[in-house]
């Protein structure tokens, strides 16, 4: 018996004798139940493509598990997809459900005393999630990048799901029909996987990567490609070995880690939301480390080196042609903790010595940069004292400087009936508040007012300021995760019509004027009470450590 397995219970122990007539009772060989366990950590699911294909990845990372000597055991957990479960509750449940992943996982993996996880990571939510919960268990873990999906034609145009996204604006801006909005969603998806833009999930795949969570060369990838599964057999394979290796995530989840995804977002223009998920994942890790300001200290001097949709021409797929997170490591290493440690066993440096470089045209050099700036950057200021987040690298043409009067919204259907009634004007600031975490509870979809502005010709020449939920597909002149929210009475709270509200990217500065003291406002959904979000609501901390659960205090 393989006696260093923590999952291997003393034989005449009730533990033991109870699970051998389980596991026996399932046709397992009692050499098989000796085996270091493996978790396939597996979000499949028919409500969304993002999952559909999940299933058939599972079966071959668990075939890779048992001819490597270990034995899979599939688990499954709750599946958010951000244009599925964003149905409900006005995307209430989205940012809720990565918790609730983690804490499945662990139920799950604890409660069993298993060994070892893979975990297959789609959709925005799941990539972060299993990030996290690898990080509380700090069991020998290792992720799997599901993948990204096509994109069609429609109208002898390329199309995708974020130019369905942005149609609907073009629809309720008159310059579409129904119909044809209805015929381009039918050609918009052309295969599982998640967005095919680098926005949420390419974003935290690649990170998960420059993490060092995945097996060197997963992100991005072509989802149920040939080379996504032969990855994933990779990782099934490995994971035996980090079991028997004794190699744990908290070894490769370090600061130098975490300053290393940073770096990496910074020079791609990731998704906003990667700054939260990344404080969330530090969180779970404990480690001592600000976030929000690692990437407003690195931004100082970081550039932007490339323009991937929808923050230019090139796509995600063009990224993974000339080597994807690999290629970007090798050209960050000078900025980087060259020494940091990844789940292949070998160094960041060590995988850069076979790196391809950068080809010049996708992906820049560090002296050649596409923009002498990050691609993110921390907004502060009388309006976030606490900091805020814009994507610079899709902002385009508007302006790096506006001044205007602030319209605020308790939500976003408020929002785009105005627009829709042209009552949203060129030169406003739309507000949309008390729609964070706390706000929500849950937070609230804020992302799909950007899309309608941008649809309706208005995104370079309207700015928008909220503590809500954006999608990394958003572009234009957005302020996103306004900090402190306004649910905990941040100064976004006091806002009022007709206020004037500064922005200036280039002194990385918000202001309102005047400042007014403000009571926490909150978007109030009067059912969230009961249930998985009241309970959220009771136990989510500050965006700025990354939303996460914090343990209640004792009365």
């Amino acid at each position: 018996m393989s006696t260093n397995l923590r999952s291997n219970f003393e034989p005449g122990t009730t533990r033991w004798a109870v699970r051998r007539a389980q596991w026996t009772a399932m046709g397992l060989s009692l050499e098989e139940q000796d085996r270091p366990k493996i978790a396939i950590v597996n979000t499949s699911s028919k409500l969304s493509v993002c999952f559909a294909h999940l299933d058939d990845v599972a079966k071959v990372v668990s075939d890779a598990v048992y001819a490597a000597g270990g034995l899979p055991l599939e688990i499954r957990t709750t599946a958010p997809s951000d244009f599925v479960t964003s149905a409900g509750r006005k995307a209430r449940y989205l940012m809720p459900t990565r918790d609730l992943i983690v804490n499945d996982v662990e139920a799950a993996v604890e409660g069993a005393v298993l060994d070892g996880m893979v975990l297959l990571s789609s959709c925005d939510k799941t990539t972060p999630a299993h990030l996290m919960a690898a990080a509380r268990l700090n069991l020998p873990a290792i992720l799997v990048i599901g993948g990204y999906q096509r994109g069609g034609t429609y109208a002898g145009c390329s199309v995708d799901i974020d130019t369905v996204y942005e149609s609907v604006g073009a629809v309720g801006a008159s310059q579409m029909s129904i119909c044809q909005l209805g015929e381009l969603a039918d050609q918009a998806i052309q295969g599982p996987g998640v967005c095919a833009g680098l926005a949420t999930a390419n974003t935290m795949h690649c990170l998960a990567e420059a993490l060092g969570m995945t097996v060197p060369g997963s992100a991005p990838i072509r989802a149920n490609s040939e080379r996504m599964l032969a990855k994933a057999a990779e990782a099934g394979s490995r994971a035996v070995e980090l079991v028997r290796e004794g190699l744990t995530a908290r070894q490769v989840l370090t600061r130098d880690a975490v300053e290393n995804a940073v770096e990496v977002a910074l020079a791609l223009g990731g998704s906003v939301n990667c700054i939260r998920h990344l404080a969330a994942v530090a969180a779970e890790a404990d480690l001592d480390l600000d976030v929000v300001e690692t990437f407003e200290a690195k931004g100082r001097d970081a550039v932007q080196l490339a323009a991937i949709r929808p923050n230019g021409t090139h796509q995600v797929w063009d990224l993974e042609e000339i080597g994807g997170v690999q290629t970007v490591l090798r050209t960050l290493l000078p900025r980087l903790h060259a020494h940091a440690l990844t789940v292949s066993g070998r160094t960041v440096a060590e995988l850069a010595d076979s790196a391809r470089p950068a080809d010049g045209d996708v992906l820049h050099a560090l002296d050649n940069p596409i923009k002498p700036e990050p691609g993110l950057i921390i907004l502060r200021g009388s309006l976030a004292p606490d900091g805020s987040i814009v994507k610079v690298a899709g902002v385009g043409n508007a302006r790096r400087q506006f001044t205007g009067p602030a319209r605020v919204f308790a939500g976003e259907d408020e929002a785009i009936a105005a627009l829709n009634s042209g009552q949203i004007r060129p030169g406003d600031v739309i507000v949309l508040r008390g729609m964070g975490p706390r706000g929500g509870p849950g937070t609230v979809f804020a992302a799909s007012f950007v899309a309608a502005l941008n649809g309706a010709g208005l995104g370079g020449q309207v700015a928008v300021v909220t503590d809500g939920e954006l999608s990394g597909l958003n572009h234009g002149l957005v302020v996103g995760q306004v900090m402190p929210e306004a649910a905990d009475g941040g100064p976004l709270a006091g806002v009022q019509d007709g206020d004037q509200i500064s922005i200036d990217l280039d002194a990385r500065q918000i202001d309102a004027h005047p400042v007014r003291t403000g009571q926490p406002v909150r978007a109030g959904d009067s059912t969230a009470e009961r249930g998985w979000l009241g309970q959220y609501a009771e136990l989510v901390g500050p965006v700025q450590g990354g939303a996460v659960l914090r343990r209640p205090t004792r009365r």
